[in-house]
């Protein structure tokens, strides 16, 4: 057994912070792609008001030039959304390179002043797995999840006062769904992350045990243990198919899942909302529409 099994929490607030700290340097980048998140995020709001207007608006009382100028608006608001967008990847995506680079390069510094005895506990293999496999994705964590959940969280909160200023009726009944994605989303989040963790341990194993067995070889062959070593990494090799196949389940019974709750909302939007309609509430097809 080696050390990688010994894990830490979830969730550490103090290595959480470390992370961040690479983020320093690059403070004003990240304003940036901060700045064109929070645009994008209210752009995306604009086009299902839009669509609304039209149909509420122009449409019943064919205004071709209002639907027109309707148009124009939408199609101004889908270009900025998309400078936004790339404005926030490359961004980030150029940050997140040179923070591996800071990384990398501290990683290095850090390798060189170890003791000779850190390196007869820990097989080299299981080093590089640490250095290149964690440290990309690591890259992702910094590119793809800091900001972008922020960015998330701003386009829900954003989505759910607008629906509640349209209507806070309809908006309670799609919220209705919401325990129901909590408790999904928990439990694969506890699944996943095991399942996550075991892939990086078999990983490491199986870096840790081709570097031995290379590095080894003339030993391997003068002991004949060719077939007990090519047996011995088959396990390895089939335990991390087994943990990829098991993340592939979560991820295949999630996705499903958040599908079907979505369709459930759907259904009880238009049946509380097509109701309210036949009987003359004051609600029109194009909310029912939005919130759906």
């Amino acid at each position: 057994m080696h050390e990688e099994d010994i894990l830490g929490k979830a969730y550490d607030g103090r290595l959480m912070r470390r992370l961040l700290g690479y983020l320093r340097p690059y403070r004003r980048q990240v304003v940036i792609a901060i700045m064109a998140i929070i645009g994008h995020s209210c752009l995306e709001l604009a086009p299902p008001y839009l669509t609304k207007m039209a149909i509420d608006r122009y449409i019943p009382t064919r205004d071709l030039s209002g639907l027109g100028s309707m148009a124009a608006v939408y199609l101004v608001v889908l270009v900025a959304s998309f400078i936004l967008e790339y404005i926030q990847t490359w961004t980030m995506q150029a940050t997140g390179q040179r923070i591996m680079f800071d990384m990398r390069m501290q990683m290095i510094e850090h390798l060189q002043r170890l003791d000779l005895r850190f390196y007869d506990r820990n097989p080299v293999g299981r080093l590089m797995t640490r250095v290149t496999t964690d440290v990309d994705v690591l890259n992702d964590l910094f590119t793809s999840g800091v900001v972008s959940v922020f960015g998330d969280v701003f386009t829900l909160v954003g989505i759910m006062v607008v629906l509640v200023w349209m209507d806070w009726r309809l908006a309670l009944v799609a919220f209705s769904v919401l325990p129901l994605i909590a408790v999904i989303t928990q439990w694969f989040r506890l699944h996943v992350r095991e399942t996550y963790r075991d892939v990086r341990i078999w990983i490491a194993r199986i870096n840790a045990y081709l570097q031995e067995r290379l590095t080894g070889m003339a030993t391997v062959q003068l002991y004949r243990r060719e077939q007990r070593d090519f047996d011995t990494f088959d396990e390895i090799d089939r335990q991390h198919r087994d943990a990829n196949v098991r993340s592939i389940f979560y991820y295949a019974a999630f996705y499903p899942g958040v599908e079907l709750v979505s369709a459930l909302a759907a259904s009880l939007i238009l049946w509380v909302g097509g109701g309210w309609v036949v009987n003359g509430d004051g609600l029109t097809l194009a909310r029912i529409r939005e919130a759906g």
